[in-house]
């Protein structure tokens, strides 16, 4: 994408400064975009993606998916790192035949991590066409489609999948609490559903967690699966929500929990 961004894809609450950070990495070719970033850019777009409005973090992402690999490891985003670890510690079949169905896969960053680690076989589910653009890129992907979970169903052939691994979106304002029963139905019986979900400094990010962990807790009850194990993430990402002193960046962390449970046979 050359040249600036079009105002009229971006969300209604964007500042001037947002537009100009967001709009950084294009000013040079390609090949240089990366190294042009800086951690207040990568917060800049952090912030920018919390509309409430779906579409508008959709065209959002469509215009940040070039550099938000960068971004977010410029914000110590460990989330998927953590969360494939801890998938593969608890797998015990074989990685090489196991089907994964990677939700919110955005730019292919956890099929690549998994790939590191033997599995072969992934189909990506994404709002954003930008984003699903960039797991192409991977060549890991034997499909990949797009949804706007919540709004829209999630396009997965049921209890087909030996793994179907969601990492980053279940929070307040992206992917609702309603989508863990059709991340159930996608995976086979005995099959491994891992969810992450980040704790953000706010009160809607507490009732996410009530209302996402009673859903689990009422699932296991109903028998529809058994809890594996669960982790707690102590540096999920660096908060990009508030500016931090030096003296104060051990404290700027958000932390967040993985959850992995396998469906019942």
């Amino acid at each position: 994408m050359d040249g600036l961004v079009p105002i009229s894809l971006l969300p209604k609450n964007v500042t001037q400064q947002m537009v100009q950070a967001l709009c950084k990495p294009f000013v040079t070719g390609s090949s240089s975009i990366m190294s042009f970033r800086t951690e207040d850019d990568a917060r800049v777009n952090f912030q920018m993606c919390k509309s409430s409005d779906p579409k508008d973090r959709v065209q959002f992402y469509d215009i940040w998916a070039e550099t938000y690999e960068k971004d977010s490891s410029l914000m110590n985003y460990k989330a998927p790192h953590l969360s494939v670890k801890f998938l593969s510690e608890n797998f015990s079949g074989n990685p090489e035949q196991a089907l994964v169905l990677d939700v919110a896969c955005g730019s292919g960053w956890v099929a690549k991590l998994m790939h590191e680690l033997g599995f072969r076989h992934f189909v990506g589910v994404d709002g954003s066409i930008g984003m699903l653009e960039q797991a192409q890129k991977t060549g890991l992907y034997l499909d990949l489609k797009p949804a706007i979970l919540g709004p829209e169903p999630l396009p997965a052939q049921p209890g087909v999948f030996d793994v179907v691994i969601i990492v980053g979106a279940l929070r307040h304002g992206f992917v609702p609490v309603s989508i863990i029963r059709e991340l159930h139905a996608a995976a086979k019986p005995g099959g491994l559903i891992c969810m992450s979900r980040v704790d953000p400094k706010c009160d809607s990010g507490d009732e996410y967690k009530v209302n996402m962990e009673r859903e689990l807790q009422l699932m296991e009850e109903e028998d529809l699966w058994s809890l594996v194990a669960t982790r707690e993430m102590k540096n999920y990402i660096r908060d990009p929500y508030r500016n931090y002193s030096e003296e104060e960046q051990k404290k700027s962390y958000l932390h967040g929990t993985v959850y992995l449970y396998k469906k019942a046979m």
